[in-house]
């Protein structure tokens, strides 16, 4: 269990950071390739400027991700995505207001965009870890 452990800790940061921004960079690319739709969506949400913030909402996306992927400001690129994350959720996923045909659906997104927002959390706190360009000095 002590050589899982220590892999763990050497590997895990690294796989952890992928592993989360592979949404972001998912979704920023598909905002990307669906620009026009993507804003209009967001119109239909009562969101003003919707061009404009969805400019910003793919910045926020593609360089926190990218940020996170290569550990180089990974705590301002896990930043950038909780003030994206945050104001999405919170629009895009208000299951108090659903019907009831989309509310379990909508609360499940709520509740897995706040365990992102936690995992984010957690690399504001300890930083890339071991394995990423900048190499996180932790006050234990």
């Amino acid at each position: 269990m002590e050589r899982l452990c220590e892999a763990a800790k050497r590997y895990g940061p690294l796989a952890g950071r992928i592993l989360m921004a592979l949404i972001f960079l998912k979704s920023g690319f598909g905002k990307v390739t669906n620009f026009a739709g993507t804003a209009g969506y967001m119109a239909s949400k009562g969101m003003p400027m919707a061009e404009v913030l969805l400019v910003g909402a793919i910045v926020l996306e593609l360089a926190g991700a990218i940020m996170l992927v290569i550990g180089w400001k990974a705590r301002w690129g896990a930043l950038l995505l909780i003030v994206f994350m945050i104001p999405a959720t919170l629009v895009f996923h208000d299951f108090w207001a659903a019907d009831a045909a989309h509310y379990g659906n909508q609360l499940n997104h709520f509740m897995k965009n706040v365990a992102m927002i936690g995992g984010l959390l957690y690399v504001m706190a300890f930083g890339a870890g071991p394995l990423a360009l900048d190499k996180a000095k932790v006050k234990e």
